[in-house]
């Protein structure tokens, strides 16, 4: 009786499509203040004094802990 091969369902994908086209993902332009990554196309701010890159997404807090900046809602 022949033993069953078993093989990962990836592994199966891989062989039957090949490798996944590394081309179509979005293109990396580098790390922000926090270490998060910035894309092509990401809305990002620079600091002319230190010259920090922050995605636009974390001025907020970039703001708060360099600057001390305080950020409420009027009453």
């Amino acid at each position: 009786m022949p033993k069953e091969e078993i093989e990962h369902p990836d592994i199966s994908q891989t062989i039957k499509t090949g490798y996944p086209n590394l081309v179509a993902q979005p293109e990396h332009a580098g790390i922000d203040f926090y270490g998060h990554e910035i894309l092509i196309g990401d809305s990002i701010v620079m600091d002319p004094s230190t010259g920090e890159i922050v995605l636009k997404e974390n001025l907020e807090s970039y703001l708060s802990e360099v600057y001390g900046f305080s950020f409420t809602s009027a009453e």
